[in-house]
């Protein structure tokens, strides 16, 4: 079902979600130049206010990947910040949000990338999205015939639009063929990640998990899963390859992003992930995770942006 919301943010304005429209002769449009942040902002019923996670963050990857892409971001970070927020406030958000700044080419040539060449403009959509029943079921994934976009071609690293057609390829795959999320490898043969979301699993007590180098996006959700899994449960976390035949005898695994959250993964190719549950190392990384993005895990408050200032009020009183 096609999704909407009651505006928009568009280049300095909310506008009505109607009118919210590009022209079909876009770079964005033909070919997909863009690069955008996938965001999220829990509510916090205790507080009455809704925090954006790692805004900061996220912005800042958002820039990696315009300079990778040579793209000028016309508004600086608290602009963007103010933007988010005016829009959250105007379609009148009380619960989970997922939202998305997305930076793009306007019209001009397949070679034109200076500022006095091409427009670049920005956009932000905010949705309404609450936690999905897989996070608390799991996935049945598998292995996809497809592999990961290589970084000799065109990076994972960089959150681009363009590259989600390599995501899409994977999931209709796997869907036609009765799994839910896929698993894609890299070129050299070792597990990369999801098609949008980053791959964990554990084995023998230690959480282990692909590096960076492994052609995956630079997870802020994943960076955030290892700080806390080390800091507060006092994992051994590794950083390494990951053979296929590991996702068949791991004891557990998940997928962790911010639209995915922590997705546990039941089986992989018709293989149970250990007993073909979500395993209770996963449960206990969720309910602090969950912990943390609300609010309730005061030393982790640095990583929250209230956007309704109940919390500063609340504060300053």
């Amino acid at each position: 079902m096609a999704k909407s919301a009651p505006f928009a943010w568009m280049n300095g304005s909310l506008v009505p979600w109607e009118q919210a429209t590009l022209h079909i002769a876009t770079e964005c449009v033909l070919r997909g130049e863009n690069v955008f942040e996938g965001e999220r902002a829990y509510w916090s019923e205790e507080e009455q206010e809704l925090f954006m996670f790692r805004h900061a963050e996220h912005i800042a990857r958002l820039r990696q990947g315009a300079k990778i892409m040579r793209m000028t971001i016309p508004y600086t970070d608290a602009e963007i910040e103010a933007a988010c927020i005016e829009l959250i406030r105007a379609c009148g958000y009380r619960g989970s949000v997922h939202f998305r700044p997305v930076v793009y080419f306007d019209q001009g040539e397949l070679t034109d990338y200076l500022p006095e060449e091409i427009r670049t403009g920005m956009f932000i959509l905010a949705f309404s999205k609450p936690t999905t029943k897989a996070v608390h079921q799991g996935v049945r994934s598998c292995v996809s015939t497809w592999r990961r976009n290589s970084d000799l071609a065109s990076p994972s690293r960089i959150k681009a639009g363009s590259n989600y057609h390599n995501s899409r390829l994977a999931y209709i795959d796997a869907r036609l063929n009765g799994f839910q999320i896929p698993i894609l490898l890299n070129e050299a043969g070792k597990v990369a990640e999801g098609p949008g979301a980053c791959f964990m699993m554990v084995r023998g007590g230690k959480l282990i998990t692909p590096p960076v180098t492994a052609d995956i996006l630079e997870s802020i959700t994943r960076d955030t899963l290892i700080e806390l899994a080390r800091a507060e449960l006092g994992l051994e976390v590794i950083e390494r390859d990951v053979d296929r035949t590991e996702l068949y005898i791991c004891d557990e695994a998940f997928f962790c992003g911010s639209g995915h959250e922590v997705t546990p993964i039941v089986s992989v190719d018709h293989y149970d992930v250990g007993d073909g549950k979500p395993g209770p190392l996963t449960r206990r990384i969720q309910s602090l995770y969950f912990d943390v993005v609300s609010g309730r895990v005061p030393r982790y408050r640095h990583w929250l942006t209230p956007v309704y200032g109940a919390a500063k009020a609340q504060a300053a009183e």
